[in-house]
């Protein structure tokens, strides 16, 4: 609801900014337009997915029928390159889902069903790449009595401070992201993400979620948030007035807590891309030179090859991205592995 004067908060205003009749995620070029994310970096990316299902495969014991979806699909690019790259007695079994606000786009393969929210329970893998950043939050901002408050915002950017923070949020706050009394500090309050995260797991009778996103923890919060839009491919200020992409870093160390569900014994695991494209296969280690003597075509290939799995795990960019695996009444099929540190 927009209040008197056209005032209301970060979460309602990104909303319809999003997705709203005219919002940001139905414009026809899609979110590609505007943005590259790891899916449209390298189909490496998509190849790693594909490896990471069969692996799930394998944990449930190679049911007859094994589910994908994929959240925030865009117009359907990851769906599509996981199929490809799954080897055919697997594809032969997998249902592909691709689950966006958009209507279907044009040309997708038929056997992907397209529908606004996940099927209500599945058996495999539910990969949410750069999903939760873009569910809108409220932000809140210490006053000058160190009191924080939420930000009010026009659909022209322009901002002021409203009502002190209370209730759920104000708790989510106090355990999360707690705000020492210094006027100016920021923060976006994640409660709405840890709600949506744990909706999606519980469409997981089993198997494994993933959210994939930009993020942080406890550890290393950005004092100031992390609010921010993108426009054609550059960074821009966050206006919500539907031409912009509207997102804000996620706190996946709350979100991995949203939700435990009571029958399996394997906790969330929050790790880098890096470190989760690494036990897939992507590592982004150059070619022996002796391939370059022995089939220079290959080597060529193979060094392009590396040249994009570097970019998928690059320290201070894709690398970075927090990967969150929620297992689901089997073990964790990346095995053990480090979690992310800060």
């Amino acid at each position: 609801m927009t209040g008197a004067g056209g005032w209301r908060g970060w979460r309602a205003a990104a909303g319809d900014a999003l997705y709203g009749p005219h919002g940001f995620y139905l414009r026809p070029e899609g979110p590609a337009g505007h943005f590259r994310t790891s899916v449209h970096a390298s189909p490496l990316f998509a190849l790693a997915v594909a490896r990471l299902l069969c692996r799930v495969d394998e944990a449930l014991g190679r049911p007859a029928s094994l589910d994908f979806v994929d959240m925030a699909a865009g117009r359907g690019e990851l769906v599509t390159g996981v199929l490809d790259a799954l080897p055919a007695d697997v594809a032969a079994r997998t249902r592909a889902y691709g689950v966006e606000v958009a209507a279907r786009p044009a040309g997708l393969a038929p056997r992907i069903t397209w529908l606004p929210e996940p099927p209500p329970q599945l058996t495999g893998l539910l990969f949410a790449n750069e999903w939760l950043d873009n569910v809108p939050v409220d932000v809140a901002e210490v006053d000058s009595a160190g009191v924080p408050r939420l930000v009010l915002v026009r659909d022209d950017g322009t901002e002021r401070l409203g009502e002190p923070v209370s209730g759920a949020d104000a708790e989510w706050l106090a355990r999360w992201w707690p705000l020492p009394g210094q006027e100016g500090l920021r923060a976006e309050i994640g409660l709405p993400r840890d709600r949506a995260w744990a909706a999606a797991v519980s469409r997981v009778a089993r198997g494994l979620a993933v959210a994939v996103d930009y993020a942080h923890t406890a550890r290393a919060r950005p004092p100031f948030g992390t609010l921010t839009g993108f426009r054609e491919g550059r960074e821009t200020a966050p206006v919500p007035d539907g031409t912009c992409d509207i997102t804000a870093h996620v706190a996946l160390d709350a979100c991995a807590q949203a939700c435990t569900p009571a029958h399996t014994p394997e906790r969330p695991l929050v790790l880098r891309q890096r470190a989760a494209l690494r036990a897939l296969g992507v590592t982004g280690d150059r070619p022996p030179l002796t391939l370059a003597s022995t089939d220079p075509a290959a080597y060529v290939r193979a060094l392009a090859g590396a040249g994009e799995a570097a970019e998928l795990t690059a320290p201070g960019g894709l690398g970075d991205f927090g990967w969150l695996l929620r297992p689901v009444g089997v073990p964790h099929p990346l095995g053990p592995l480090p979690p992310a540190p800060g």
